[in-house]
């Protein structure tokens, strides 16, 4: 199925369900790419046992996928000086959740109790900061179904899958604020900051 192989099915078919997903993504260590930037395969990334938020969420939208489920991806478009940052999103019952992998306190899993996608999003909203503590999320693509690049093997290839980081980038995305609202923006109190900052992995 899909080019995998026995033992990584199942690993997958054990993932059946969202928080099962979830709990091996937090299980595995953050990949701070020690070597240089990478942009792992699920095949890879089940291989090193390590992930960063999109190899996570490539992961998630596979291992949703061998459930049943379509492989959709989210991408949250940061301010210019912020990183971005990927969810794999599902529904149960009408509402939609989220997967993510993420090394910090914030930007984590969201139970299907949200509306619509927008809804869903803004729930990352107050969290999505930088290091100066100045909410930075500012839009988001519609769910791109990952089925998309199966001729380019992104589940299997031992290649870095940079196309699909790079069609997220491109792709047209929603904004969230207008100039005004971003102008007026409380930043996070020291309280705020402090959670914000911690971490799961730490850096060797």
């Amino acid at each position: 199925m899909f080019g995998l192989t026995p033992g990584e099915r199942r690993t997958l078919r054990g993932l059946s369900t969202p928080i099962k997903i979830q709990d091996f993504l937090d299980a595995l260590p953050y990949n701070f790419e020690p070597t240089g930037d990478t942009c792992q395969s699920p095949r890879m990334v089940l291989k090193t046992r390590t992930a960063h938020c999109i190899e996570g969420a490539m992961l998630a939208a596979l291992a949703l996928r061998i459930a049943g489920e379509r492989p959709l991806v989210v991408d949250l478009e940061a301010a210019s000086h912020d990183f971005a940052h990927v969810i794999t999103v599902f529904q149960k019952r009408g509402k939609w959740g989220a997967i993510s992998k993420t090394n910090h306190s914030v930007l984590r899993f969201r139970d299907p109790v949200y509306a619509s996608i927008r809804e869903l999003v803004m729930s990352y909203f107050h969290e999505y900061t930088d290091d100066h503590g100045k909410k930075t999320l500012r839009s988001y693509s519609n769910p791109i179904d990952l089925t998309r690049f199966d001729r380019k093997q992104w589940m299997t290839s031992k290649d870095d899958v940079w196309f699909v980081p790079e069609f997220l980038a491109d792709v047209r995305h929603l904004s969230i604020l207008d100039r005004g609202q971003i102008r007026s923006l409380r930043p996070q109190d020291a309280m705020e900051r402090k959670a914000s900052m911690l971490v799961e992995w730490k850096k060797k």
